[in-house]
């Protein structure tokens, strides 16, 4: 059979610390959805004035993107972080940071007071989901990259072919 601590019996999840989740889990998804929008209009905008695609500059592009969205997933560990000190969940801001990003990792090691409990399995889910929309942004740039690349590649092809054709 299961061994429990007594300290697993008390446990009793508060509506508060439900609440405080659902809010910090808005305001992770707000974050990182605001910050996915402009992040890839910014690529758009830099691919879009790049006239030809040479070897590793949409790479490059990715790349920036790529660092832009760590800053995101750093932010929004600091928001969870910053709420962990605010309420004494931790020692001090070091300890919430850490405790946040293993949790937003969905590592899982980090610990809460047994008054914050429910908010570790909400800070991993919230992870998870922007990782998964961090991912799914990503995937889409790199195809439309790669879709560009092959339509220029196709095009210099076609021009190589037919010496009639006047370069545009």
């Amino acid at each position: 059979m299961h061994e429990f601590l007594q300290r697993d019996l008390d446990y009793v999840m508060r509506l508060d610390e439900v609440m405080w989740g659902c809010l910090l889990l808005a305001v992770t998804i707000i974050i990182h959805g605001v910050g996915l929008f402009y992040t890839t209009r910014m690529g758009g905008a830099l691919l879009f004035r790049i006239k030809k695609l040479r070897h590793g500059i949409g790479l490059a592009v990715v790349l920036m993107m790529v660092w832009i969205i760590v800053v995101l997933h750093l932010i929004e560990v600091g928001v969870w972080a910053g709420f962990f000190t605010w309420k004494d969940a931790q020692p001090n801001a070091f300890s919430a940071f850490y405790n946040a990003l293993v949790n937003y990792t969905t590592l899982g090691a980090g610990y809460l007071p047994l008054r914050w409990r429910l908010l570790e399995g909400m800070l991993g889910m919230a992870g998870l989901l922007s990782f998964a929309f961090s991912t799914s942004v990503l995937v889409a740039v790199a195809q439309q990259i790669m879709q560009r690349a092959s339509t220029e590649q196709q095009r210099k092809a076609e021009r190589a072919t037919d010496p009639s054709r006047t370069p545009s």
